[in-house]
């Protein structure tokens, strides 16, 4: 019988991943999780947490390497908790991550699906389009980094390779500006600034963001100059004041320092305006390849009405309106109705309607004001769908039901729902739009049971 006791160590075989992308392995039919660890490998594990049937180790001697293992490149990597697949191939990250929407769709959803291989990206780093540093004043310095793995506590990052070289750089020049304030803007040992938020574009563009705790920022004048003397392309710095402390990054009221408080970005031949605040996928070549696997799946020929909900600022509506008679959104946030009424004006698309409101509520007086939408599309946040929702997309009778999804463990629990509901899962395809993190998008055609070709 092997020791189950902390600190223990056992020779240990891994077979799989979790869908945090640690290792999996196991120790007389009980699951042992081992970070930074690759399937087929076989490590010494030290059992660091243990429960009656689950422990959480470290591999503390490689005893037989897989073939997939590389350096990382990154000097934080295994401390700074943005990335989980450094230590492999890419290749075998999107073997990974393909196993995982398979295993949720199995064992949550109750479907078996032949699901093609992960749509990598062909350019796995530098891809972030937004970057939100926390940043912290320790041993009198102030830094911008990022929060250390399972903490609050910010590392100092030199150069992240997700993000852009234009906002290491930028980052660089903040903390600079930082180190020459007089101590007396350092507020009851806390920093006036409490994030550095930078967002880009694929023009070589960058609208900057410092969050503070109060309206006035002093040496705002120096900030705005050092960031454009580093970067060129800054076409905004912008104030934003958040004086709760909660874990909420931004707060609600915003002030223009230098320049414009919005970029401009491509994406399916539409430009969207981007403040701040819009959401915007962080990863601008493939969310084309995810919106396009979207456009594949909801087979449309030009004369359907098509029901976009969670709509955000009007992207996948957008891309949906060239092939669609008529398409509706909805988002429950006003701000990002408002931009996606103002992107379909600014790129002269007439076909498309927005609203206001939670998803279920909008579907539920659509569909009692007699709308019946042939295709439905719903892209929720991570949490999948409310459970009332998929009831009342249902009793739209849509043809088919186009689900993107963050999640895949949410997603899979929703397609059970639907298909209590007859509408089957027939086809689904992942999509890598966080390549070197465990996040994965996965979109699902689920179809009514009567359309469905069983021949």
């Amino acid at each position: 019988m092997a020791d189950w006791k902390k600190n223990s160590i056992h020779a240990l075989d891994i077979t799989g991943y979790t869908a945090e992308g640690m290792g999996v392995a196991r120790l007389e039919g009980r699951v042992v999780f081992v970070p930074f660890t690759i399937a087929g490998e076989r490590w010494n594990v030290r059992l660091e947490k243990v429960n009656k049937t689950v422990a959480w180790g470290r591999g503390v001697e490689l005893l037989r390497p897989s073939p997939e293992r590389l350096g990382p490149g990154c000097p934080v990597f295994g401390r700074c908790g943005g990335c989980q697949f450094r230590h492999m191939t890419y290749d075998e990250e999107l073997r990974a991550k393909g196993q995982h929407i398979a295993d949720a769709l199995e064992r949550v959803g109750g479907v078996r699906l032949e699901l093609p291989p992960v749509l990598g990206a062909e350019k796995p780093d530098r891809y972030r389009n937004k970057v939100q540093f926390p940043v912290d004043r320790a041993e009198d310095r102030v830094r911008a980094g990022y929060y250390r793995a399972r903490s609050h506590q910010v590392l100092e990052v030199e150069d992240c390779l997700l993000q852009p070289e234009r906002v290491s750089r930028l980052q660089r020049a903040f903390e600079e500006w930082a180190a020459h304030l007089p101590s007396e803007y350092h507020m009851e040992g806390r920093f006036v600034v409490r994030h550095l938020y930078v967002r880009t574009n694929s023009r070589g563009e960058a609208l900057v963001c410092v969050v503070a705790w109060k309206p006035v920022l002093p040496g705002a004048d120096r900030l705005v100059s050092a960031l454009r003397e580093c970067e060129p392309g800054v076409v905004g710095v912008v104030l934003n004041v958040n004086p709760a402390d909660t874990n909420v990054i931004l707060g609600p009221e915003y002030h223009t320092l230098w320049g414009r408080d919005y970029l401009e970005e491509e994406l399916c031949a539409y430009t969207f305006r981007l403040s701040v605040p819009s959401f915007f996928q962080i990863n601008q070549a493939q969310t084309e390849r995810l919106y396009a696997v979207a456009l594949d799946f909801a087979a449309l020929t030009g004369r359907e009405t098509v029901l976009d909900l969670y709509c955000g600022i009007g992207t996948i509506s957008l891309a949906l309106s060239r092939r669609a008679a008529k398409v509706i959104g909805a988002e429950i946030v006003p701000q990002a109705i408002q931009d996606a009424r103002e992107n379909a004006r600014r790129n002269g698309v007439e076909n498309t309607e927005f609203f206001c409101g939670d998803a279920g509520t909008v579907a539920a007086r659509l569909s009692g004001e007699g709308v019946r939408p042939q295709v439905i599309c719903v892209d929720p946040p991570r949490k999948g769908l409310q459970p009332e929702v998929p009831a009342i997309l249902a009793g739209m009778a849509p043809e088919r039901i186009v689900y993107v999804s963050c999640d895949p463990a949410t997603l899979a629990r929703d397609v059970r729902r639907f298909g209590e509901l007859g509408y089957r899962a027939v086809k689904a395809q992942g999509v890598d739009l966080f390549p070197r993190t465990a996040h994965v998008e996965t979109v699902v055609l689920l179809s009514r049971e009567s359309e469905i070709d069983v021949g």
